[in-house]
């Protein structure tokens, strides 16, 4: 294939859905972005807003994830009133483009006021204004016609282990939980678990601890899990175990699928880059447990490889929902009868040659 025309290959475009799949895709802004990283400055121009909208739509996305500050990027210099009506203006144009908002999502992260952690930090005042970004974000979500609420709890820990006392810190994890539900009642939370990194000791790290959060709510039925691949390798657990765990309980309202090379820094590889079995078994166990028929999205949060060009800006998204679609079609010819044979006669040999026979053949 000459160095011309290999960007045209046919694997490279978007693949059609898979015949009565009742899978969604959704990406945040974030996802296309200029190439920064802890090391280094941006290297692509940045892409307008509403450019972005416009590829999403082309490339087959449905929905679009946002932090609070990517539907109003100047939050904290307005009011209530100017906050609501900058959403409504976003609205309008995702209703132009035909996408719909997935969720909101607090970014708490990214203030002076949250660097000792947001709705833990040892200030009230600043634990106030952790709740202020809250109580916006369910603002601006209603606005966008949505009713889920993302926390992402990414210095809700440590970086010193003896600066906060962990049973006082989930306390202050599940008010705020509370303040949050109390504020709008239609709304859901999905909280979205990892284990390091901001921080290095996280309060709420597996979707075991976000299960036991929902638990001690005033209303867990509005109080879910989002799981993210790479958070679930950083703690070591496999992304297909956390999600049927939630599923289990009837509360895994959100995925996020990526990739990660082992436990290291997150790193939002395009999914299938690293792990394609274990990626294989997270879209069989959303297969066979009927995900997406209520309306969940598969959230792609993948970033563009830092030594892309801004034409390419786009690529990681469609390889990411063009593996998950080839998967999709090996879970709907997976050969279920030999899975049963193999499992009645305990050879997990030959069901495991199997599964690498079926995800290497055609």
């Amino acid at each position: 294939m000459s160095n011309q025309n290999y960007l045209n290959a046919a694997f490279l475009q978007p693949l059609p859905p898979v015949p009565g799949s009742d899978f969604r895709f959704s990406a945040g802004p974030w996802n296309v972005h200029a190439g920064e990283d802890t090391f280094g400055p941006g290297i692509r121009p940045n892409i307008a807003f509403e450019e972005k909208l416009i590829r999403f739509k082309e490339i087959g996305l449905a929905g679009v994830q946002f932090h609070d500050d990517d539907a109003v990027p100047n939050i904290n210099e307005l009011n209530e009133t100017e906050i609501r009506r900058a959403a409504a203006a976003v609205r309008k144009q995702l209703d132009r483009h035909g996408l719909e908002a997935e969720f909101v999502a607090p970014r708490l992260w990214m203030d002076p006021r949250t660097a000792d952690g947001g709705f833990t930090s040892n200030s009230a005042e600043d634990r106030e204004y952790a709740l202020w970004r809250g109580f916006r974000s369910i603002d601006i979500a209603e606005e966008l016609g949505c009713d889920r609420i993302v926390l992402w709890l990414a210095r809700e820990g440590t970086v010193c282990a003896e600066s906060k006392r962990a049973v006082n810190a989930v306390h202050l994890l599940i008010e705020a939980i509370n303040r949050l539900l109390d504020y709008n009642p239609n709304m859901r939370i999905l909280v979205e678990p990892k284990p390091n990194e901001p921080v290095d000791r996280s309060f709420c790290g597996t979707m075991g601890h976000v299960m036991g959060l929902s638990a001690a709510t005033a209303d867990p039925s509005r109080v879910g899990g989002l799981v993210e691949t790479a958070h679930a390798v950083l703690a070591g657990l496999d992304p297909a175990n956390e999600m049927g765990f939630a599923l289990a309980m009837g509360k895994l309202w959100g995925v996020h699928f990526n990739d990660q090379n082992s436990l290291r820094y997150d790193q939002d590889r395009a999914f299938g880059a690293e792990n394609l079995r274990q990626c294989f078994n997270q879209v069989m166990i959303l297969k066979e447990n009927g995900y997406g028929k209520n309306g969940e999205f598969i959230g792609l949060d993948v970033k563009a490889m830092r030594t892309q060009k801004v034409e390419h800006s786009y690529q990681h998204l469609i390889n990411s929902m063009n593996v998950v679609r080839m998967l999709e079609a090996k879970v709907n010819s997976y050969d279920y009868a030999f899975q049963a044979a193999c499992i009645a006669d305990r050879n997990y040999e030959a069901l495991e040659m199997y599964v690498m026979r079926h995800l290497m053949d055609g």
